[in-house]
């Protein structure tokens, strides 16, 4: 298939994922623009003969010479986490208002926004207020367009989530938990994600707001566990006092300038969200995937679970 596909952000969980079941399925025009380097090169190994370019998408740049002759353009660039606002400013609201700007001049028929979960969420930090902004821009910007917002999202690639976590349970011995750790969560595998944004891709008829939410409920702990057994690690499992778990988290920000998990996101995981579940297996026609078993395709794959990205 030849139709020209633009990722902004490409290089990250998300895109990863989505170019490898891209291909998959035949397409074979795809413009990958990032900017970190190191995931650049990963994916550059992966799937050679993609077109990718390194690009700060918060500045104006020839990166924009791609949006010519494009027919969709799904936007993934998105700053997670961090201690610094002004990142989020940039990757999440200076850049998207640059695309959308490209979109317009070149009349790009088909966008795919990837928004959040978050924003209707009761969390108020930096990455909550700057994906708010974001989508509120893309609403505002009079392109019809759908809207997604997943939650929690893993699968291959993952180097924030539980991929990390699983990383991190295989070079300890004992494994800390916040408190009592029954935190409910509604993880979404990427691979449904991305089939999502497929089903998106293909229709071009839905536009609006989705909110994309695992379809299972799962507390954190149950999750570190499932983690556990399918990674094989002997690691122990010990609960620590919030507060304490507070202050380490604290102090390794003081020495980390992208801390893999900060006081925020710690202040995010025990926030009692809970978010709305639609059936986006019959709108998109994208089946769900049991949680058990994406676990176990996540850390199983026999290339793709050994891929990690740089933070």
């Amino acid at each position: 298939m030849h139709k020209k596909i633009i990722l902004p952000g490409g290089a990250g969980l998300v895109g990863q994922n989505l170019l490898a079941r891209l291909r998959a399925k035949g397409y074979s025009n795809i413009v990958v623009l990032d900017k970190h380097r190191g995931n650049i090169e990963v994916l550059k190994k992966n799937h050679p003969g993609v077109t990718v370019e390194y690009a700060d998408l918060a500045e104006p740049g020839d990166w924009q010479r791609h949006f010519v002759g494009a027919e969709v353009v799904v936007m993934l660039q998105a700053q997670i986490g961090g201690n610094d606002y002004q990142e989020f400013v940039r990757n999440n609201v200076d850049a998207t208002r640059l695309l959308l700007e490209q979109i317009k001049v070149n009349q790009v028929p088909c966008l795919v926004h990837i928004s959040s979960s978050v924003v209707v969420s009761v969390v108020d930090d930096f990455y909550t207020q700057s994906k708010r902004e974001q989508e509120q821009m893309v609403l505002a910007s009079g392109i019809a367009c759908p809207i997604l917002r997943p939650t929690l999202m893993f699968g291959w690639f993952d180097r924030k989530h539980l991929g990390w976590l699983s990383r991190f349970m295989g070079k300890v011995p004992v494994f800390p938990i916040p408190g009592h750790g029954r935190y409910m969560r509604q993880p979404l595998y990427v691979g449904d994600f991305c089939n999502i944004i497929i089903s998106c891709i293909e229709q071009r008829r839905l536009a609006g707001v989705f909110n994309i939410s695992g379809h299972e409920k799962i507390d954190y702990i149950d999750i570190i566990r499932e983690i556990k057994r399918a990674t094989g690690v002997g690691t122990l499992i010990a609960h620590i006092p919030y507060g304490v778990f507070y202050v380490l988290l604290w102090i390794w920000g003081l020495f980390d300038k992208n801390p893999p998990f900060t006081t925020q996101q710690l202040a995010a995981l025990t926030a009692k969200d809970e978010f709305e579940v639609i059936d986006w297996p019959g709108i998109f026609g994208v089946p769900s995937t049991p949680f058990t078993a994406a676990i176990d395709e996540t850390f199983n794959h026999p290339t793709y679970s050994q891929v990690v990205l740089e933070f």
